[in-house]
This record gives structure tokens, C-alpha cells and sequence, in this order.
């Protein structure tokens, strides 16, 4: 994705629940969820196909507390619970917004939310919806990161854009090392030489098999969703 290459056709956005926070403590913020769906938004009418997979941090960091002690799978599926929330939340944004969103849970809700079909989810793309992929990949044990990189693959994907707290991939903690530098690009190989933890291990794993292309990028930073699909240098590629 330099400025040579075209514009992707369709892409994975994969957002963290801790992206909807804004400045509070947990839960979901309303102007910071209008401002990243306004920012979709934009991307879309320029004809992007946009699918999203929501993590549930900003909900279930509230009750982690609670959960000290539980079972993992136990656990996991309250954290799946929690991206359905979330996912209702940005569609209803996104509808508010003039966009038709559709979510799609790997785990069934029916009175709440469709069942995740993956033909369905490829039509409404094609028919210009927005797909919300919750609920994980509907298993205990695995994170959002890896639902990213399944859905994303299972939809053929251009690529997997990872909004994060911080601009790209850097060589250390840009907030406690002055000297660390942010990465342009990196070979999926270069990456985990590094161990820069880009992903957790099945998620990297996945996109590297499938010669998917990640973009990590910021989420906090106004029109950097707008800049990485323009192909601009924004982020940092993590490519074959």
C-alpha cells in the first residue's frame, strides 16, 4: 500500500473495545464512536468494502475484577458477550450516520443479532453494508486479534488494518524510550525476528500463511483511516 498500488477494494478493520473508551475509564464514549465511524463512513462512500472486528476490553475490563479465579472459557465467552455490545453500539452509530451496517456474531443470539454466514456477510459487502464481525471467532481461547485475520481472510481481504493507541510499529515503547523508531514497513519474517508483537502468535501466524498484509495505524489520530487507504505513509505495512 504505497502510493503506487490502488486503492483496496475491501478490507478488515479490526478496532479494540479500549478504542471506544475516549478518555474514560471503561464503557464507550458517543463522541469517540461518531468520530470513528464518521472516519468509516468517509471510507465507504469512496466505494472501500468495510468489514469490522470489535474486541469487548472497554466492557469487560469493567468486571475483570470478577472474573479473577473463573474458569478461562468461562471468562472468554463473557469477553464475547461484550463485542456484541460493542458491535451493536458502532452499528447504530453507523446507521445514524447514513451507512446500512449488518452485524453477524459467531455466536448465536438470534433475537439479537444475525448468525455469521459467510456468503451473507460477502453479499452485504458487495451491496455496500458495513459487516460487524462479533463475538470472536465463537471459541474460547482465541482473541479478536485472531477473528481479525480469520475474517478477514474468509472475505479475501486486501488487507487487515489494526487500529492501535500509537501510530505504527515502533523498534521500542515510543512512550517511555525517546529513541525509539517507527517502522514504514517490515516483512512478516523481520517482525517476528523483532518480536514486535504486532499480533498474538495465531493471529500473526494466520495473516503470514495467507500472505495478508496488516497496517498498523492509529486509531486517536484524525483522517489516519483516510490516509492509510489513500496509500499515503501513514502506519506501518507488515507485509510477505
Amino acid at each position: 500500500m504505497t502510493t503506487t498500488e490502488p486503492r483496496p477494494r475491501r478490507v478488515l478493520l479490526k478496532l479494540s473495545g479500549e478504542a471506544l473508551m475516549g478518555d474514560e475509564a471503561f464503557g464507550i464514549h458517543r463522541g469517540t464512536i461518531e468520530r470513528i465511524v464518521g472516519e468509516i463512513a468517509e471510507v465507504v462512500r469512496t466505494g472501500v468494502q468495510v468489514a469490522v472486528v470489535i474486541g469487548g476490553g472497554n466492557i469487560f475490563r469493567g468486571v475483570a475484577g470478577g472474573s479473577a479465579g473463573m474458569d478461562r472459557a468461562t471468562a472468554d465467552y463473557m469477553g464475547m458477550l461484550a463485542t456484541v455490545m460493542n458491535a451493536l453500539a458502532l452499528a447504530d452509530a453507523m446507521n445514524h450516520q447514513g451507512l446500512t451496517a449488518r452485524v453477524m456474531s459467531a455466536i448465536n443470539i438470534e433475537q439479537v443479532v444475525e448468525p455469521y454466514v459467510r456468503p451473507k456477510a460477502l453479499q452485504y459487502l458487495e451491496e455496500g453494508k458495513v459487516v460487524v464481525f462479533a463475538a470472536g471467532t465463537g471459541n474460547p481461547f482465541f482473541t479478536t486479534d485472531t477473528a481479525a485475520a480469520l475474517r478477514g481472510a474468509e472475505i479475501g481481504a486486501e488487507v487487515v488494518l489494526k487500529a492501535t493507541k500509537v501510530d505504527g510499529v515502533y523498534s521500542a515503547d515510543p512512550n517511555t524510550d525517546p529513541d525509539a523508531t517507527r517502522y514504514a514497513e517490515l516483512s512478516f519474517d523481520e517482525a517476528m525476528n523483532r518480536h514486535l508483537g504486532i499480533m498474538d502468535a495465531t493471529a500473526f501466524a494466520l495473516c503470514r500463511d495467507q500472505k495478508l498484509p496488516i497496517k498498523v495505524f492509529s486509531i486517536r489520530k484524525p483522517g489516519a483511516l483516510r490516509n492509510v487507504l489513500a496509500g499515503t505513509h501513514e502506519g506501518t505495512l507488515v507485509h510477505a
